[in-house]
């Protein structure tokens, strides 16, 4: 599935994922491909993105998440990409 996680800044991540695990407004929301169309607001706290190979997280506050079709687009008032040490 596509998936976009735009900042106030732009877009800091865009491109395939295995699946997402979203921090709700009102909890932990999983999104698989294919998923039905969905929308909810965002709460605070880390985005995790499963990609080919590993994953990428981000942390969150505020904003919206849709899926529609097999695209998903997390629309955050706050976002930034944890970078973990190797």
């Amino acid at each position: 599935m596509r998936v976009t996680v735009i900042s106030p800044d732009g877009s800091i991540f865009d491109g395939e994922a295995e699946s997402l695990r979203v921090p709700a407004y009102d909890g932990e929301v999983g999104i698989l491909p294919h998923h039905a169309p969905f929308m909810t607001l965002l709460g605070e706290g880390t985005l995790l993105v499963r990609v080919a190979g590993g994953e990428r997280s981000f942390t969150v506050r505020g904003g919206f998440l849709q899926v529609v079709g097999n695209i998903v687009r997390v629309v955050a008032e706050h976002a930034r990409e944890v970078v973990h040490a190797s």
